[in-house]
């Protein structure tokens, strides 16, 4: 394998792949990137068995290519040396099948590479049936439910989304069992097939990462134990999560006692000025008091001290209502919302809080309250 090629070209797509190397990996051969070279252009590979990600390299006038050929590098020294190297273009040759000789006009690494037969046979297949989605809506599905989702490996099914799509309608859900949110959208294409996954969000965050802001297509290639992403010159490869996702749709109240409609920044800065005086973020409880057009919000701890605020709010009814809850959830509630105002309902001081924008009604965020008596 010999091959010239333009340094930010090559970067991008080790920058790409290198999202699926894992350092703690049992199989060694797995901290490595599997370098395909042919004719046609550079393929680059990298696997933790949990996701896959693979980017073609095909911009032929960016690379020279003298040899083809395969050889798998280890993916942090790789990365770091084209990262470090200041010159525009870089040489990598393999000599004697296993070793490999990096070098530009003034520098020069030599690299101990591993046979391209010791790397496990991963399939990433396509299916005939994907279907079709817009990236910017993609990444907006993920920003707007991922941190919901759990990181208690002990249920496993809720460390993942849960991607419901019916005809053409795509319905995403994540909780973590004390809050819910929900993203339902419309599809261009009816999808023939019903489908009920559940893929893992950090596999999900991760591939959002990739993605740059331009509107294009992300493919769906859904198979019984993994989900396949097409996506511009890349395939990202994740595994599904065994098990039936929770019904969420009966913890959604029909009914509310009360609303009230706020400014989504104002709200957001009240509770986090009010979550300041705690030592723990993640059970800090602050409590709303809704009494005629003010919202009260207050937080207090014993050794520390409290705080009250006010602000001035719209409200469909004369019903007044207190209610607690844990301020992170609230918060990352409200920022999931890209809208000036939120729509909260409040069903009860025991029942769940509903968050929802009258400009985006594809959009549900539920946070469970908090008894504190």
């Amino acid at each position: 394998m010999k091959l010239r090629i333009k340094k930010d070209v090559l970067l991008e797509g080790l920058n790409k792949v290198s999202k699926a190397i894992s350092t703690k990996n049992l199989v060694p051969v797995l901290a490595g990137i599997k370098f395909d070279l042919t004719v046609d252009g550079l393929t680059l590979t990298a696997s933790d068995n949990d996701i896959t990600i693979q980017t073609f390299l095909n911009e032929l006038d960016s690379m020279d290519i003298e040899k083809e050929g395969s050889i798998i590098i280890q993916g942090k020294y790789i990365l770091d040396i084209v990262r470090k190297l200041p010159d525009e273009y870089i040489n990598i040759e393999v000599i004697d099948d296993l070793k490999i000789l990096i070098y530009t006009e003034n520098s020069e690494f030599n690299l101990n590479g591993i046979s391209k037969s010791e790397y496990p046979n991963i399939e990433l297949e396509i299916s005939k049936t994907p279907f079709n989605i817009s990236s910017k809506v993609f990444k907006n599905i993920v920003y707007q439910t991922s941190f919901a989702s759990s990181n208690d490996e002990t249920r496993p099914i809720l460390t993942g989304i849960n991607f419901k799509v019916m005809g053409n309608v795509l319905e995403c859900n994540s909780t973590d069992s004390y809050r819910l949110a929900r993203k339902i959208i419309s599809l261009d294409n009816v999808v023939e097939e019903g489908y009920n996954i559940v893929i893992p969000s950090k596999n999900l965050v991760e591939f959002s990462k990739i993605m740059n802001d331009n509107d294009d297509i992300v493919e769906l290639h859904i198979f019984n134990n993994k989900v396949l992403f097409k996506y511009d010159n890349i395939l990202f490869q994740s595994r599904l999560i065994n098990g039936t996702y929770p019904n969420t749709a009966n913890l959604l109240p029909e009914e509310s006692l009360l609303k009230i409609t706020a400014n989504i920044n104002d709200l957001y800065n009240v509770i986090d000025r009010a979550s300041i005086l705690t030592s723990d973020k993640e059970k800090n409880i602050v409590t709303f008091e809704i009494d005629q057009n003010k919202l009260i919000v207050k937080s207090s701890t014993a050794e520390i001290g409290r705080v009250e605020e006010k602000m001035l709010i719209d409200k469909n009814n004369d019903e007044n209502i207190k209610i607690s809850f844990v301020a992170k959830y609230m918060m990352e509630a409200l920022k999931s919302f890209s809208t000036e105002k939120v729509e909260i309902s409040f069903v009860g001081e025991i029942k769940p809080i509903i968050l929802k924008s009258s400009e985006d009604d594809t959009l549900t965020q539920l946070v469970l309250p908090i008894r504190t008596y």
